[in-house]
Formats: structure tokens, sequence, C-alpha cells
């Protein structure tokens, strides 16, 4: 779907063609515009919260004279998948523009010409925000690592390392945060060559399924993106290897192999439903949890042991995994199915994975619930075991309901998946306190 949107409702250079599809956005809405001198660049930031994932042609910009001027974009890609604020260069093709045109003014003289993957109309935040190369490039990279999965191993690193740490405060030393530092890092490193392994071999289907991402959008280039997953791979295993023990290196070397066969031909086991799965519910649910709670109790100089607190995250984290790795293919039903990619969505249906999906979830709050009463006094927190994950099932409920009102659009399916990660993150926020 093709969709204008006009400054203050009122472009210079005439009319936009009409379209089922036109927005406009006032004042107080508009994406604010700003000249950079004479070098004809225009710099725009966009947030969307009904535009996400919408892939930006080109902006028209009037000159001075009041003609139009085709302005390409060299990152066209609207906003992040998560909805956070992504900034894009524009760049006019080798015209002056008016180093005078202040960003109160340029933006009532500027059209915008926006493709939608999603038909969702534009959400924009008010920004006035110029970005030079080298910004451009931090954000290409940021976007690279996925970001929401950052967050997910930041959180559960952290919430592992300070469980560990309240259960033996006598063993704690000030001397190896260094050392914590080190591993956090490797550990986001083996993240961050897991998630860019795939957008290198998936860049065409993300051009279906995923164009805001770097290397499907052009701001990076598969030769750009090797480097990176070559460093990454690289530090990340460096850093194990030299700071801890061998079964921690093992575990790590194992997630970084899993996470190679599930997106490199000829193995690319993410054409498979189960066995790409299994893989996510094995690296983010097992080898995550399991391997920092090994590695921090090594670090301590503590004999591994299991407390119930840290075999309750494994167990729950790898089932939590299981239903990510299940709906994350929600929105991706038309590229899999354009490129063959068997997930349980094209097997089951949109609406059928999400039920399965948060059957799954409800279950795991259900589970966790049920332990907090069944593992005996003293080694849970009962209200809080109790109390939060009740209140987790029921967001997890509203989610499904608010999804199944919206008959499963991409956007609801979007926002939908959204909360499943903001429950993974709020069960990591409340496990050093269970």
């Amino acid at each position: 779907a093709v969709a204008e949107a006009t400054f203050d409702g009122s472009p210079c250079c005439g009319s936009p063609s009409t379209s089922s599809e036109s927005t406009r956005c006032d004042t107080t809405t508009s994406t604010a515009i700003r000249s950079a001198g004479n070098r004809g660049k225009f710099k725009t930031a966009a947030r969307g919260t009904s535009g996400r994932g919408m892939a930006w042609s080109n902006m028209k910009c009037c000159s001075k004279g009041g003609g139009a001027v085709d302005v390409r974009a060299s990152l066209p890609r609207g906003v992040n998948g998560d909805g956070t604020a992504h900034v894009a260069t524009w760049r006019t093709p080798k015209r002056r523009f008016e180093p005078a045109q202040r960003h109160e003014s340029a933006r009532k003289r500027c059209v915008l010409t926006l493709s939608s993957a999603s038909g969702a109309s534009a959400d924009f935040g008010s920004v006035d925000q110029s970005q030079s190369g080298t910004g451009s490039a931090l954000n290409a990279f940021w976007r690279f690592l996925r970001p929401h999965t950052i967050r997910g191993t930041l959180l559960g690193t952290t919430a592992l390392v300070a469980r560990v740490l309240m259960e033996n405060p006598s063993s704690i030393d000030w001397t190896l945060m260094p050392r914590a530092l080190i591993g956090l890092l490797a550990l986001l490193c083996g993240n961050g060559y897991i998630v860019g392994i795939n957008q290198i071999y998936d860049e065409e289907i993300d051009r279906v399924n995923k164009p805001f991402l770097p290397v499907a959008a052009g701001d990076l280039t598969k030769a750009q993106a090797w480097v990176l997953v070559v460093l990454l791979a690289g530090g990340g295993l460096a850093a194990v290897l030299t700071q801890f023990g061998t079964l921690t290196a093992k575990l790590y070397t194992l997630g970084l192999f899993l996470g190679t066969i599930y997106s490199v031909p000829p193995f690319r086991l993410k054409r498979y439903a189960l066995p790409a799965f299994l893989i996510i519910a094995i690296v983010r649910g097992v080898l995550l949890n399991f391997g920092v709670y090994h590695a921090t109790r090594e670090a301590l100089l503590l004999p591994f042991r299991w407390s119930p607190a840290a075999a309750f995250i494994t167990l729950f984290g790898t089932v939590f995994a299981t239903v990510i790795a299940i709906t994350k293919d929600l929105a991706d039903v038309e590229g899999d199915k354009k490129f063959n990619i068997g997930t349980f969505a094209t097997a089951l249906g949109v609406r059928g994975v999400a039920f399965l999906g948060s059957g799954l979830l409800l279950a795991n709050y259900m589970g966790a619930i049920g332990a907090a009463f069944l593992a005996g006094q003293g080694n849970f927190r009962m209200a809080v075991m109790v109390g939060a994950h009740a209140l987790f099932a029921a967001l997890l409920v509203k989610s499904t309901v608010a999804l199944d009102k919206a008959k499963y659009s991409k956007e609801s399916v979007q926002e939908y998946y959204r909360a499943i990660w903001n429950l993974f993150y709020s069960e990591y926020l409340i496990f050093p306190f269970i």
C-alpha cells in the first residue's frame, strides 16, 4: 500500500495524488526536517506505534521556487521492529537546497511518499535530530544486534549473577568484577553473532518480512556483516577461553555451533519447524541459564549444585524460549511461504500458533505457581512467585484476547509478540527475589 503524508496538511507543490491510504500530519505530530547546509542532506527520525515495519520509498521536498525535488533515502526503512526511533538520512540528487530553511518552515514544504508493507498508517514523533555518518553506522550496527535479544541476554545474565550472589553473600569478591564484565561482553558477542549470521543468510527473506534490518535495508553490505560476525564470534570465544573454565567454554562453543547450523547452508535448520524451535529453546533456555549460573559459581570458587531457584529458571526459561521460538514467525508467514521456510505459523496458521504459544506460556505460569506450593517452605517467596506469575498470566490472557479481537492483523501480531518479550524481561526482573 502507498500512503502520502503531508506536513501541516498543505504541500507547497500542489496537492498530492489522491489515495485511500492518504495520511495527513498536523503540526504537533509531524516529523521535523532540517537542512544540513548546502550539501543537500535532510535528516529525519520516525517513531511508529502503528507504522512498524514500514518501508519508506522516497521523499519529495519543494525547492524555493516551488518545484518538486526527489529525495532518496540511504536507509528507506521507517522504524525499528520494536517501535523505537530509527534515524534515516535523506539525500537530494546533486541539488543544492536553501540552507536558510529551518525545520519549522521546511516541514511545511515537504511531502513524504511512504510504501507500507503492512498497510498501516504512519505515526510520526516530533523530532529534530541530525546524525552524522558515524551515527548512521552505529545505528545500523545496533539494529544488526537485534536490540530486543540484547535486552533479554543482559537481563537474564544480570538476574542469574545477582541470584548467586544473594544466595552466597560471603563469597562476594569485587575483584572479580572485570571478569564478570568480560563474561557479559562475551555473551553479547555470541548473541550478536547468532542474529548477525542469520541476517546474512536471510537477506532475501528479510526484504519481505523485516525490511528494517540493516542488511536487508542496504545499510550494511554482506561484506561488512561478515566482518562483524567474525569479530563477534572470535572476540567472544577468545574471552571465554581465557577467562573461564573448560565446561563454560564448551557450552559457549555449542551455542555458536547451534546458532550457525540454524542459519547456514547446507544445514539451515531454520527451514524445519521442530529443529528450529529446539535450537532456540536450548540456546536461550538451557545454555544461557545453566551456563551463566555455572560460570558464576565457578568464578566464586563454589562447587556446582542446583538451587531450587536455578533449577526453576532453567526449566521455566526453556519453556519460555520455546514459546518465543514458535511465535517469532507469526508476522513472517508471507516471506516464509515464499521462500519455503517451514514454521509452525505456516503449518498451523497465525491463530493456531498464537493460541498454542499462549497456552504453553499460561501452563508455564501455572507451573511456577504450583512450584511455589510444592517446593517446600523456605525455597521460594510465596508472595512473589504466586503474585507475580498470576499477574503475568493475566497480562498474557489480555494480550491474546486483544490479538483475537484485532483479527490477527500484522500490527496486532507485532504487538502480541512484543508483549511476549516484555513478559520474558519481566521474569528476569523478579527472578532474584523469588
